[in-house]
């Protein structure tokens, strides 16, 4: 079982944000100490007022730090994008982190994102698609010639090849059943993300195991995303991430993904969907996690916008010692 830590590249308004690399490379370090063995970084694009950092340059620029440990986009938003230019990025990220990059893709969902690119979101499956294909090839051949209904390259080949033998693992994002067999079918993994509750994941892992023995196929791990505070009294656990999850959900709301946390109790909104509590209580939730999913892999997320730098630290650091504990 492994740990992996979801980097916060999300500061409300006002907040410096050159003083907020030192804190995320701590943050970085500090996972590293403990025994996490990835870390993982979120994207998108016309968050004002929320202010958020490029995932390219962030991921680089990190690079440096990790130390061995595996790096990826948590997700990247494809269809936006061009192949050419994701193929060639994420084979510079394999060679600079010696064959320890992940590419996580998903379809993406807001609107203002695809209209400032002249995307149509009814076009995000086959774009998807596509681009998954056509990386593939450019990682793995020589030189390429693909004439398809959105991309073309002829007789041509990246400039770097990654140094993982097929290029970085793909692992799929997705939250409906068509995302999921999607995943299976094409996929390395399927990257799970408890944004709607326990209750939504576990029909869709059976759909998930399905759809791979359908296809006679095998993940490379079930690696799961949750948000997790791990307080030194489970009695006032909550209270002290209660601020910066609602302001991180509520702004996820407007986008148009989750209902508003304010429209009931915060204990409500978080129970099967966010792990909080002391570190007993913590490791009892991984346990029921592992238990009803079978995943393998928690990508926990320790920081929200505002959340204090020395509440951060002393949460992954539980957390380490808690996987330490698990064997």
């Amino acid at each position: 079982m492994k740990v992996g830590l979801f980097i916060n590249t999300q500061f409300p308004e006002g907040f410096n944000l050159t003083q907020r690399i030192p804190e995320m490379i701590a943050q970085v370090r500090a996972a590293r100490d403990a025994g996490f063995a990835s870390l993982w970084f979120p994207h998108h694009w016309l968050t004002h007022p929320m202010q958020m950092l490029q995932i390219t340059p962030a991921m680089g620029y990190v690079a440096a730090h990790a130390q061995g440990m595996t790096i990826g986009p948590n997700i990247l938003i494809l269809p936006p994008l061009n192949p050419v230019h994701v193929a060639e990025e994420a084979a510079t990220l394999d060679v600079l982190t010696g064959g320890n990059y992940i590419l996580g893709v998903g379809l993406g969902y807001r609107q203002p994102e695809f209209a400032a690119f002249g995307i149509s979101l009814s076009e995000r499956a086959p774009r998807f698609n596509e681009s998954i294909t056509l990386m593939r090839r450019l990682w793995t051949e020589e030189r390429v010639t693909h004439i398809g209904r959105f991309y073309s390259v002829n007789d041509a080949g990246i400039g770097a090849k990654p140094v993982r033998a097929g290029g970085p693992p793909l692992y799929i994002a997705g939250q409906a059943d068509v995302s999921v067999k999607r995943a299976a079918r094409i996929g390395d993994a399927w990257l799970m993300m408890n944004n709607a509750g326990l209750g939504s994941l576990v029909p869709l892992m059976q759909t998930y195991r399905a759809a791979l023995a359908e296809h006679g196929r095998a993940p490379m791990e079930f690696p799961i995303t949750v948000e997790c505070y791990v307080g030194a009294r489970h009695a006032t656990a909550h209270e002290e991430c209660r601020g910066p999850l609602e302001y991180k959900y509520n702004a996820y709301a407007s986008w148009g993904l989750q209902d508003h946390t304010t429209q009931g109790s915060f204990e409500e909104f978080a129970r099967d969907r966010f792990i909080i509590g002391d570190k007993a209580s913590v490791k009892e939730e991984i346990a029921r996690y592992r238990e009803l999913l079978g995943v393998d892999h928690f990508i926990m997320r320790c920081q929200w916008p505002g959340l204090p730098q020395e509440q951060v630290l002393s949460s992954i650091r539980r957390l380490g010692e808690i996987f330490a504990s698990s064997g």
